[in-house]
């Protein structure tokens, strides 16, 4: 793949590959390939995929909560990691949400996922706002039957405003 990134709003024919892109991170959780599919279909509106070349490289999957967008996944196929996708996905999603009203991003972080963490903090810094910590999910709170699970924070970003 060698094209350009095409950011859009996913559709139902995305899932599949989105699911695959999730897969293939090792690091995220992984949801159900229905769920996906679902994401793409319902709430397309508070979600966006890269495509290079017409195949789905990278998403932002979320939904809103009155003035809140919550991201709930952020995945980069490995080729296009480390080309600053997931910040771009991230901008585009969230310059067209604030037309719509929200002024806050939400996301949960496990506390070894550095990656993410900077992400986020430099999504902040890109936007000149704050970025507030709370523990939300204690490993506890997770089923013992799925395994261990680390504990999940509440990270809140805004207030946001367009740049």
């Amino acid at each position: 793949m060698s094209g350009k990134h095409l950011i859009e709003n996913p559709t139902k024919a995305d899932g599949a590959a989105l699911w695959r892109i999730a897969r293939d991170s090792k690091k995220l959780d992984l949801n159900t390939p229905y769920a996906y599919l679902l994401w793409c279909h319902d709430f397309a509106d508070t979600s966006v995929v890269a495509k290079v070349d017409g195949t789905p490289v990278g998403f932002v999957i979320g939904y809103r909560k009155q003035d809140t967008g919550f991201v709930w996944q952020v995945a980069v196929d490995a080729s296009q990691r480390g080309k600053g996708l997931a910040g771009a996905l991230l901008d585009e999603l969230f310059g067209r949400l604030i037309a719509q009203g929200v002024r806050y991003l939400e996301t949960t972080i496990t506390p070894d996922n550095e990656a993410s963490i900077r992400l986020f903090a430099s999504f902040a810094k890109r936007w000149d706002t704050t970025v507030e910590r709370q523990d939300l999910f204690s490993a506890a709170d997770f089923p013992a039957e799925e395994g261990t699970h680390e504990q999940e924070d509440l990270y809140r970003i805004g207030p946001l405003s367009s740049r």
